[in-house]
């Protein structure tokens, strides 16, 4: 074995460097974040080549006295914190002493700072281990520092950095982050001599949203106003009809600090279970405020991570946060029609199999290019400014229904009787006026943790006196209500109609026994979660004899469940429970409850009497929960009277 050194301070600072300064966006991460501590209102970023050779950040905050300059460059030196006790009341973002240090270790750094006191400002230069002496200059308020040649004393490293525009991109990609988590800050991004992104630092979240993402993303955005057990959860979270490709766009902020936490993830997915399409992500912009001794920022050495000590409080937190966001909003997308084009006449004209109106003999092909023909009185169906031309309605011929039950296991206040079908079961009593929502029917139970807040109540009949005008398409029901058009995807509707009467009945009228009781091995956590869950497990179909410890036994289960494998089952559910989820149904649950939805629907050119669409379009219109199929797809759209004027002119 080789003989055990102390490693050389130059050495041992590289190996350090490398821990907190990974590539220019650790840099410019670092360096802001210094600066928002300094209390900055205006911080601008540039950078030449990604970063690789030149960064520059400049503020105005307080500024360093001169005799602190060179101690600032020393490791483990902080203004930050004093002693041990003040780990756990941390409210800056840089506070370990590192960052200048690190850097100064593998670059070439200069200081310009002045603090508003002072007359004279101070300028410092060190590169690696060369430190230069502090002189005086002249400087604005604040501080200035230039990184030059990043890597430059280790190669090794240099040569493992990507191109410079994947550089650049990500050290835009930080200032983004933090210029949203700070909207009281006035940022610039200067890259390659050209302005990259401004914020105006108004102190308005959805104006920084608006700066950073654009208006498109901002205009789809739906508020959140949370308080539960301590936590704030403020901010903006995406509508379902828009969710993103992938989790690019999830953006989560404890305390102002921008962290990759997989539980928030968890938790804002969840709120959006079956409103979203699959492969599809929500997109969020949520800002978390606790106590600072509720959580340990200390655990990863570029301050990215965070660990709760109450993790699944946070996860009701943000749960019943957005799951109330989402509900208020009621998710009716209003229909985009197609901005009228002013001088559609003037583009060139679609071809078409039909014979001109006036035929014209026809002439020697000219030396210029003939004038345009006029403009034909009537025009092809392709040439309209309409996003969706409707044809006339033709005469309705009444033929005899068939013989069938109604759709609808619901029945429809006193105008219409509907018999049920679906269920088959038979409702004397009227529909309630509001559905209760449907996170109110499986609460969340975790063990060992307080008990979630409810989902809150909002309007359920914003569309009222509802009347059912006709079908389009043999799948499309179009109603009115008021001076609003509505458009309802009949299939998609039924079967979010039947998908949520599964789920508030929670499949215990499915509930079988088994021949042979199936035996699964747990961890004493997760049997002892089983066990003090006994009645959600009733309500999801399921029976356990739980004198087999810690052997959970499965006496019965779902009928549509036979064949598969109930220990994988049992398992998920079973740890679902363990780590206190809101919604413990498996996604194998869920997707049964979706493929016996999609099956019991009505179809697209199905025939249904006006009285079954009626009833329908009422349902839907009533109950917040249907605003999306299970799959993710929108169920209904509306256009306004104004907005349909507008298409015909009639409104300019």
């Amino acid at each position: 074995m080789a003989v055990i050194t102390v490693l050389d301070k130059a050495v041992s600072e590289l190996i350090a460097a490398g821990e907190v300064i990974e590539r220019p966006s650790s840099v410019i991460k670092e360096l802001v974040e210094n600066s928002i501590d300094a209390g900055a209102a205006h911080i601008t970023v540039e950078i030449k080549n990604g970063g690789t050779t030149f960064m520059r950040i400049v503020d105005d905050g307080c500024g360093m006295a001169p005799e602190d300059v060179p101690t600032a460059f020393l490791r483990h030196a902080t203004s930050k914190i004093n002693e041990k006790a003040d780990l756990d009341t941390i409210r800056t973002l840089g506070f370990r002493g590192e960052a200048l240090a690190s850097i100064a270790a593998v670059a070439r750094v200069t200081v310009l700072t002045k603090r508003p006191c002072d007359e004279f400002g101070t300028k410092y230069e060190i590169a690696g281990a060369d430190a230069g002496i502090p002189e005086e200059c002249g400087c604005p308020d604040g501080t200035t520092l230039v990184i030059k040649d990043l890597f430059f004393n280790v190669p090794a490293r240099r040569k493992f950095m990507k191109r410079d525009a994947a550089e650049g991109n990500a050290v835009s990609q930080i200032i983004q982050k933090i210029a949203i988590s700070h909207p009281e800050i006035a940022f610039r991004f200067i890259r390659d001599n050209k302005m990259e992104f401004h914020s105006d630092g108004s102190g308005t979240l959805l104006a920084a949203i608006h700066a950073v993402y654009g208006r498109d993303f901002a205009r789809d955005l739906l508020p959140v106003e949370h308080e539960q057990d301590g936590i704030s959860v403020k901010g903006f979270v995406i509508k379902p009809l828009y969710a993103k490709n992938n989790r690019s766009f999830q953006n989560f902020f404890v305390n102002s600090r921008y962290v990759r936490s997989r539980s928030c993830m968890v938790a804002l997915e969840s709120a959006y279970e079956n409103l979203i399409m699959t492969g599809k992500f929500p997109a969020c912009v949520l800002m978390l405020d606790m106590p600072p001794h509720t959580l340990d920022v200390n655990i990863h050495p570029a301050k990215a991570e965070v660990r709760f000590s109450e993790e699944k409080t946070v996860i009701n937190a943000i749960y019943f946060a957005v799951k109330n966001a989402l509900m208020k909003a009621g998710l009716i997308y209003e229909f985009q029609a197609k901005k009228p084009v002013q001088d559609w006449y003037q583009k060139p004209k679609p071809e078409y199999t039909q014979q001109p109106l006036v035929e014209e003999p026809p002439k020697p092909a000219p030396p210029k290019p003939a004038a345009p023909p006029p403009v034909q009185p009537v025009l092809p169906q392709a040439s309209m400014p309409f996003t969706a031309p409707v044809p006339p309605p033709k005469p309705v011929q009444s033929t005899p229904e068939p013989e069938r039950t109604s759709l609808f296991a619901e029945k429809k206040p006193p105008k219409t009787p509907i018999v049920s079908g679906d269920l088959h079961t038979q409702e004397d009593t009227p529909a309630p006026k509001a559905q209760p929502p449907a996170v109110q029917m499986r609460p969340a139970e975790p063990a060992r943790a307080s008990e979630p807040q409810e989902v809150a109540e909002i309007e359920t009949e914003p569309f009222p006196d509802v009347k059912v005008i006709g079908e389009l398409f043999a799948n499309y029901i179009l109603a009115q209500s008021g001076d609003t058009m509505i458009i309802i995807d009949k299939h998609a509707a039924h079967e979010r109609v039947i998908f949520e009467k599964l789920r508030r009945d929670n499949c215990r009228q499915y509930q079988q026994m088994l021949l042979e009781p199936c035996r699964v091995l747990l961890t004493m956590d997760e049997f002892s979660a089983m066990e003090e869950n006994v009645p959600l497990l009733d309500r999801l179909g399921f029976a356990f004899d739980f004198s087999h410890k810690p052997y959970a036994v499965t006496t019965a289960a779902p009928i549509f469940f036979d064949g598969l494998n109930l220990d994988e089952i049992v398992q998920e559910l079973a740890h679902n429970l363990f780590l206190g989820k809101v919604n413990p149904q498996t996604h194998l649950l869920d997707d049964m409850l979706h493929e016996l939805a999609c099956k019991s629907a009505i179809r697209a050119n199905d025939k249904n009497s006006l009285q079954e669409l009626q009833a329908l379009t009422e349902q839907v219109c009533r109950d917040v929960n249907i605003r999306h199929c299970p799959h993710g797809r929108p169920v209904m759209f509306t256009m306004s009277k104004y907005n349909l004027e507008k298409q015909f002119r009639r409104r300019v």
